[in-house]
């Protein structure tokens, strides 16, 4: 399956923007993802939000992205399966 990045409301509401993932995240997903992230940071100063709960694949390396996305970035994950998010805690343990 593609992934999908949609901003929702395509716009920036009260210093907070919103990001839907859609699909599989792998590394190379995940690196876009991580990029769309920092931009949008940088461009508006506004705390992002990513909503995964549309994700039906996410990898080891996808996992390490989004930790370092929560960790690096301050970008706050939402809608996790709770097995992704034992993954995700895994990659971060990994990383450190």
């Amino acid at each position: 399956m593609t992934t999908r990045i949609t901003q929702l409301e395509g716009r920036v509401a009260g210093g907070r923007a919103l990001l839907r993932v859609e699909g599989t995240l792998g590394l190379a997903d995940a690196e876009l993802l991580e990029q769309v992230c920092t931009d949008l940071k940088a461009q508006t100063g506004a705390s992002v939000t990513v909503d995964l709960t549309d994700i039906s694949f996410l990898d080891h390396a996808g996992a390490s992205v989004l930790a370092r996305l929560r960790r690096e970035h301050e970008v706050n994950i939402e809608g996790l399966h709770l097995y992704m998010e034992q993954v995700i805690e895994i990659a971060e343990r990994a990383n450190q």
